[in-house]
């Protein structure tokens, strides 16, 4: 009967050998790729030979190409090639340049300090879980929740250069972030009143609110993707604008488009009939502005002073300044939407028609494999015919 092999992660009998420079211990030991290897190291004593074979046996994983991470890799250069790694899935259009830049800011405000130059066999579960929870005491869950996908995504590249046997990220407690606290929809009067002071709010207009204000009100869409759209984008005929993609601030870059990583791009949604007639005016007003025939007219639909992509940030930083001067401080884009969101609920639209008009890539799987992603339904432009307020 064949000898049984050791089991994984196993050593023999340790044998020891006296030599010139002191002594030699030496086992066998069956590595985690089930390969049975000889492992030795020397010592001055055999005391000491023994205790040094012995810890590296304790510290020793499957072995690695000489050009991947390995056991005795330090954590800050296993970070540097998950973000090129991340980087080549960025140029491939599969993650956004944003992702990257959150996670790079937290890697190296957080994670390093803590824990840069452990070696790769240093990272335990209680180590790491150290890590996020001090992200979360000193920072938030959100930021907590950022440096446990930093962790776990650092981890993961390295088991799979067999550096590590197990990711140890799977391992930590999952983060309590404590009762959330649901956020607020606008109501029909409460909407009507916000609208009526940012028309009559001269800053606002100034840095054109109201219109934009409208169009998350009338379509729910999200910040980004209201700026990104452009007036070829839109069929004022049929009623329809097709999706545009968002805009982010990329790092060295400026204003640019994020076009995604799902079908969501597919949809186009149908437009309320008020808000097709605010776009005809604003069409007008922009044509005019900027000196050009109306059906001419080209660029986003809500630019920058100079007809370029609009800033995001300096939007909401607008935003910010207006509603604490209307006294609505708790209300921000994303109120807007899930303003929305409630509208539609009221009016009866389902689930699925309320996802497709917000962009929500799915409902279920299901629902998310299989079903179309062209123009949705109009009960979302019907239902949204309530908001119809035009300037005084």
């Amino acid at each position: 009967m064949a000898r049984q092999p050791l089991p994984l992660g196993t050593y023999g009998k340790i044998r020891t050998y006296q030599v010139a420079t002191g002594w030699r211990a030496r086992t066998k030991f069956r590595d985690y790729d089930g390969v049975t290897r000889d492992v030795e190291r020397l010592g001055k004593t055999e005391a000491a030979a023994v205790r040094v074979l012995k810890e590296a046996l304790r510290d020793r994983t499957t072995p690695v190409d000489s050009d991947g991470i390995k056991p005795d890799t330090k954590f800050r250069e296993a970070a540097e090639v998950w973000l090129k790694d991340f980087q080549q899935a960025i140029d491939a259009g599969k993650r956004s340049p944003t992702s990257r830049e959150t996670y790079e800011s937290r890697l190296n405000g957080l994670v390093l300090p803590a824990i840069g130059d452990l070696r790769v066999r240093e990272l335990t579960v209680p180590r790491l879980g150290k890590v996020v929870a001090a992200a979360q005491r000193l920072h938030s869950s959100s930021t907590a929740k950022t440096v446990r996908t930093i962790l776990s995504g650092v981890c993961g590249l390295a088991v799979r250069h067999g550096a590590l046997a197990s990711n140890p990220v799977r391992d930590i407690q999952r983060l309590d972030g404590g009762k959330k606290v649901r956020s607020r929809a606008l109501s029909f009067d409460e909407l009507a009143d916000l609208l009526s002071k940012l028309d009559s709010d001269e800053v606002a207009v100034h840095h054109d609110l109201p219109d934009l204000a409208r169009w998350y009100a009338g379509t729910g869409e999200r910040t980004g993707e209201g700026l990104a759209v452009h007036w070829h984008h839109l069929d004022l005929d049929a009623g329809t604008v097709d999706w545009a993609g968002s805009v982010i601030r990329v790092k060295g870059e400026g204003q640019s488009i994020n076009l995604g990583k799902t079908d969501v791009s597919e949809r186009a949604l149908p437009l309320s009939s008020w808000l097709v007639v605010m776009l005809k005016e604003r069409r007008v007003r922009l044509a005019e502005k900027f000196g050009v025939p109306h059906d001419e007219l080209a660029g986003p639909v809500f630019p920058n002073t100079l007809g370029g992509l609009r800033d995001k940030h300096n939007t909401l930083a607008r935003w910010r300044e207006f509603r604490q001067r209307a006294g609505y401080p708790w209300v921000t884009f994303r109120t807007f939407r899930r303003s929305v969101a409630t509208l539609l609920d009221e009016a009866g639209l389902t689930a699925r028609e309320i996802a497709d008009q917000l962009g929500h890539s799915k409902v279920s799987t299901t629902q998310d494999v299989y079903m179309a992603r062209r123009v949705t339904s109009r009960k979302a432009a019907d239902a949204l015919e309530s908001v119809r307020w035009s300037r005084p």
